[in-house]
């Protein structure tokens, strides 16, 4: 057991535990952060994308005692329904979701992208930067949709500040 701490959502926090336990489990049971989801345990579907110091990682493949005094950002941290991120924004004016178990981790890793570019994507462009993520029971048109409206709102946005 060691205890470790480490920023989530900007507080600061530290939980006891066994350093090769998977960020994502911490997450979800030590911290009640709910919103990451397990689907595959190996990385592959994206379900539990989390920001590391500003990059998307998928949280069940890292150790909670590689991110000692680091900052994970959430799903619980993009934001809430009563101030929603544009990307949550868009996700909903296009109907981008259908179970939701996935819509945690596309919103993470759109943000991501999102806060990486300067520009609205090319659908190409999209698909590459969510391409480690998987959806079971929607196609892709919808969220590819909703991350270049998101695009535009925060390219406005910033042209009008």
């Amino acid at each position: 057991m060691k205890t470790i701490k480490f920023k989530v959502n900007g507080q600061d926090v530290s939980v006891t535990c066994p350093p090769s336990q998977p960020l994502l489990d911490v997450l979800r049971n030590e911290l009640q952060l709910t919103g990451s989801k397990e689907c595959c345990g190996k990385g592959e579907c994206g379900s539990c994308t989390v920001l590391v110091n500003d990059v998307a990682i998928c949280s069940c493949l890292m150790l909670i005692g590689q991110i000692e005094n680091d900052s994970v950002v959430t799903i619980e941290g993009i934001g809430q329904t009563a101030i929603m991120d544009p990307i949550q924004q868009a996700f909903c004016d296009e109907g981008a979701t259908q179970c939701g178990y996935c819509t945690p981790g596309f919103i993470v890793m759109a943000r991501s992208f999102l806060d990486s570019i300067d520009h609205v994507p090319t659908a190409d462009e999209v698909m590459k930067a969510l391409s480690g993520n998987l959806c079971r029971c929607t196609g892709y048109t919808k969220i590819i949709k909703a991350v270049q409206a998101a695009a535009k709102k925060q390219l406005f946005q910033e042209i009008s500040n």
